[in-house]
């Protein structure tokens, strides 16, 4: 599937002196009109007195790995953070450390192969496949993207819904998501670095109100380190093991890789000088590392919460609470002794019932922020996937409005006639079909960035072409229990016949992706 369509790959001319089909024209990045982010680019500085690392250099090449880290903690990861707590406490700690760090070293691959061939993944992508696979590929992109868009809908029209003590019901905050995402689609009009600054401030919301809730219930520390360093689960069984799997499946998204890829090339690089090629790689990689451990320390704030307030706990319990508090959600907890199981929904309930209304309101704000601005990435990673497979030029507008219809319909029509619950437990379903994609955007980003007529001198080596290798290999293993288990679960004779045909098809597509 990665062969070049109709002629084979020279060396990249960026990088070599000589051009080729990967390379892009000149001028071909002026003449955009419709495209986003890119309506200007960041000057990088010349800093001659700290030639090995320069702070003045970083922070011209910060933004990209904030943007992508976005992905990290949308609606569907700070739920899979609290179920991990309430399900397992502080025991899968580890499992979100080391999906963050596989997740780090891919999004590596992704930035370096954006930077030394000045294309993004869809665009190589469209350079390199046949027709018929690059249509059934960019299908698969869209898929995860809509998936993703979906469910960052539910967590804002449930974060609405919460701070506006239920007088907006559930389809409206689904309603309300549409003006806003338009409206602050069209920030970067106002400058790229405006608008990097108002991601960055997104995710200043949520490390502050997350961490609110954090001190406000002060998880065991002792517990907190063990469950980061010592990776062992004692006492679990299924569901816990079902929820690591869910973890890896939250975290690495697949159209992250082609977000980042894209990200990277608002910096003016030289491709033709190889020294602001390493450089651009090193000073990329060092602003992801920073974002990401933002990102896993916002992550660990709400596993904590979840792991020290409501681990063990039964649904009498919580319900007998906010009685007590005169909560009006004692209903959704039954009065029986059944293990609790939480949501984005009934997070926010719970946390208002133990520690008062203001930790409710506090956490909606942080999911308000985590389901808009993950909307955001997830609308530009739409538009760098079209423009790349198609070659299609959309204006933003059309772009929006196309993706929020695909996301909204579904959502509304659920929001409308079917409960919280129902909107919510969305969320596990497309977490499957986003775990099924993912092979979709491994297997590329590693063949591309394996290839010296793609990446040159820049190409991987054997360690991370095996390393790398094995890390896909295991993030799919992974994921695909994750799906074999959920479509067991719905226990239905029909759903099994049906998911086997679909998985031979399936199996065979990612297969032929391989060759």
């Amino acid at each position: 599937m990665a062969e070049s369509k109709d002629r084979p790959a020279e060396a990249v001319g960026s990088v070599s002196g000589s051009r080729n089909a990967l390379q892009p024209l000149p001028g071909e990045d002026d003449e955009e009109p419709f495209t986003t982010y890119f309506d200007s680019k960041i000057p990088i500085p010349d800093d001659e007195t700290h030639s090995c690392f320069s702070f003045r250099k970083l922070w011209a090449f910060t933004g990209p790995g904030f943007l992508m880290s976005i992905a990290y903690l949308d609606p569907g990861n700070i739920e899979s953070d609290l179920q991990s707590g309430a399900v397992a406490g502080f025991k899968l700690l580890w499992v979100l450390l080391l999906a963050t760090v596989i997740g780090l070293l891919l999004q590596r691959l992704a930035a370096r192969l954006g930077v030394v061939t000045g294309l993004h993944l869809a665009e190589v992508c469209h350079r390199q496949y046949r027709t018929v696979p690059r249509i059934i590929l960019w299908l698969m992109v869209e898929l995860a993207i809509i998936g993703s868009d979906m469910q960052e809908v539910i967590g804002s029209a449930i974060a609405i819904n919460l701070l506006s003590v239920g007088k907006i019901p559930l389809w409206g905050g689904v309603l309300i998501t549409i003006a806003d995402t338009f409206v602050f689609l069209f920030l970067d009009k106002y400058g790229l670095r405006k608008l990097e600054a108002f991601f960055g401030f997104l995710i200043t919301i949520m490390a502050l109100t997350f961490g609110y809730e954090y001190v406000t219930v002060r998880p065991d520390q002792k517990q907190l380190l063990r469950g980061l360093f010592v990776p062992e689960c004692r006492g679990c069984g299924t569901p816990q093991l079902e929820q690591a799997v869910g973890i890896v499946g939250a975290v690495i998204m697949p159209h992250n890789m082609y977000l980042h890829s894209a990200l990277v090339k608002s910096r003016q690089v030289n491709r033709s000088n190889p020294r602001e090629v390493r450089d651009a790689n090193k000073y990329f990689f060092a602003e992801s590392c920073i974002a990401l451990f933002v990102s896993f320390i916002i992550n660990v704030f709400v596993v904590s919460v979840f792991a020290e307030a409501f681990y063990g706990k039964t649904n009498a319990d919580v319900h007998e609470v906010c009685a007590n508090a005169s909560s009006a959600h004692a209903a959704l907890f039954p009065s029986d002794n059944a293990t609790l199981e939480v949501d984005i929904y009934k997070g926010g309930a719970v946390l208002g019932c133990y520690f008062g209304p203001a930790a409710l309101y506090i956490w909606a704000i942080g999911i308000l922020a985590a389901g808009q601005s993950s909307t955001m990435t997830g609308t530009y990673s739409g538009q760098f996937v079209m423009e790349g497979f198609l070659n299609l030029r959309w204006s933003r507008f059309a772009r929006v409005l196309l993706t929020r219809s695909i996301a909204i319909t579904p959502t509304l029509f659920v929001a409308i006639f079917q409960d919280v619950e129902h909107l919510t437990g969305m969320n596990d379903f497309l977490n499957v079909l986003m775990s099924l994609q993912l092979p979709f955007a491994l297997i590329p980003v590693l063949t591309f960035t394996s290839l010296p007529s793609v990446m040159n001198d820049f190409a991987n080596g054997l360690f991370w072409k095996i390393g790398g290798g094995a890390v896909i290999l295991l993030v799919c293993s992974i994921n695909m229990y994750f799906v074999v288990a959920y479509v067991m679960a719905l226990n239905h004779v029909g759903l099994y016949v049906g998911a086997a045909i679909l998985s031979v098809i399936y199996l065979a597509f990612v297969a032929r992706g391989c060759v």
